[in-house]
């Protein structure tokens, strides 16, 4: 096999300096000598048991490769690709260079078209009810500037657990369409039903609300909300609501209609393990006149959903690849990868919440949280707290975590474990966090 080295020299780069340059800190194997990953051989049963089988996860962290000098618990930001997919990402990359815009103008088009069903088989939707975009947020920027039903003195309502991101589209819609923007705050921990009562209190408190803003699966806490529930509280009272799922699928087994809602952002670079730069707008059938085209775009048809997001010339490699993920994500299992990344967190969690000084943000409750969970030493709320305790985390116990802002109740540390993690990884957090709340 010619690696990078015997490439380097071969090709008289080296004499360019390239071949002096020293490995990243963070690579812990050569990019080139990937063994290959034993067969997944997935087992049958209930989620919760093999939530459990230790002998499964191990040959499904094989297909992962990870650094070795710290423990990353920090997967909400995005996905790792396991190696099938990683080796795909290359091969499209390769073929997309060496036939170019050949290629770009004559056949990748149809392929798009290609993954674009495989992503709406998964989610449980028309393929011309989604398109690709770069990301949950391009997604969700384009629902919300785009919404066009708002009328001068109508009401915009969201919470403090939703995307900051999507928070200052919501407040630019006061001077871009003349509306009352407002702002609640959740319980926290929250309940399904002390959420619903949030949500059902702030739409009476704001009775002109036309445009609900709504993450499914927070990045901030990690609540899981009933989506569902509120989009019909929501309608019911004249709302039309805006879902982030960035977070959702992939990490929950889920379709759209669990969602209940007409217009949804969400990620499949993150759970899904797709390529970085790989997310989707969806719009249900029939409300596609309820969402302007993206600054008048006449290059798709206006009946076209390809006409409210023009991203322009794209990753190709990257939505190339995203059947590959949505492979290897059958292969594992969704029900079983969404009960492991769970069995992971309540392994943690379990052993701190009675904790003296430790407050964990989430409950529980079965449908209330999945793998991510942050935490707060009490009383520490700040910015520089937090990231004190993350920095912490890192430097002396080598665990991997994330600063996170923006909750009413302040600033937090936030957990996310992944399919490459071990239960060995969930019990040195606990233990480092005992010792860090002992320490007061």
């Amino acid at each position: 096999m010619v690696t990078r080295r015997h490439f380097l020299a071969a090709s008289g780069l080296a004499g360019f300096g390239l071949a002096a340059r020293p490995p990243l800190a963070s690579a812990s194997t050569q990019v080139d000598q990937d063994p290959e990953p034993p067969p997944l051989n997935r087992p049958t049963g209930p989620a919760a048991t093999v939530a459990r089988d230790e002998a499964y996860w191990a040959r499904v962290r094989a297909h992962y490769r990870v650094a070795n000098q710290f423990t990353n618990l920090e997967a909400g930001y995005y996905g790792m690709m396991a190696l099938p997919v990683l080796a795909e990402f290359h091969r499209q990359i390769d073929r997309v260079n060496l036939e170019s815009s050949h290629y770009a103008r004559r056949r990748y088009e149809t392929d798009l078209e290609a993954a674009r069903a495989r992503v709406a088989q998964l989610v449980g939707a028309e393929p011309g009810e989604i398109a690709f975009t770069r990301g949950a947020t391009e997604a969700l920027h384009c629902l919300i500037a785009q919404y066009n039903r708002l009328q001068p003195g109508d009401t915009v309502l969201y919470a403090d657990v939703d995307y900051m991101a999507m928070q200052h589209t919501m407040n630019w819609l006061a001077q871009r369409r003349g509306v009352t923007v407002a702002r609640f705050d959740l319980p926290e921990p929250a309940s399904h039903e002390t959420a619903l009562a949030a949500y059902e209190r702030a739409l009476s408190q704001h009775p002109r609300t036309r445009l609900l803003l709504l993450t499914h699966l927070n990045n901030k806490s990690g609540l899981i909300l009933p989506a569902k529930q509120i989009v019909e509280l929501a309608r019911a009272k004249g709302a039309d609501v805006v879902v982030d799922a960035a977070h959702s699928f992939g990490q929950l087994d889920l379709t759209l209609s669990d969602l209940g809602a007409d217009f949804v952002g969400f990620n499949l670079h993150k759970w899904l393990g797709a390529p970085i730069g790989a997310g989707v707008i969806y719009i249900k059938g029939g409300r596609l006149p309820d969402i302007d085209r993206m600054y008048g775009d006449e290059t798709s048809p206006a009946a076209s959903i390809n006409s409210r997001i023009h991203t322009g010339t794209a990753h190709f490699a990257t939505y190339l690849t995203v059947p590959a993920a949505l492979d290897f994500h059958a292969a594992v299992g969704p029900t079983y990868k969404a009960a492991r990344v769970r069995y992971l967190r309540d392994r943690w969690v379990s052993q701190v919440r009675a904790t003296p000084g430790i407050d964990i943000l989430t409950l529980d409750d079965p449908g209330s949280v999945a793998a991510i969970t942050s935490f707060r030493i009490r009383r520490r709320t700040s910015r520089a707290e937090n990231q004190a305790v993350a920095t912490e985390l890192l430097e002396r116990y080598g665990l991997f975590t994330a600063w996170r802002t923006g909750l009413a109740g302040g600033d937090c540390v936030r957990v996310t474990p992944a399919l490459y993690n071990a239960p060995a990884d969930a019990d040195r957090l606990a233990a480092a966090l005992k010792e860090i709340a002992g320490r007061g």
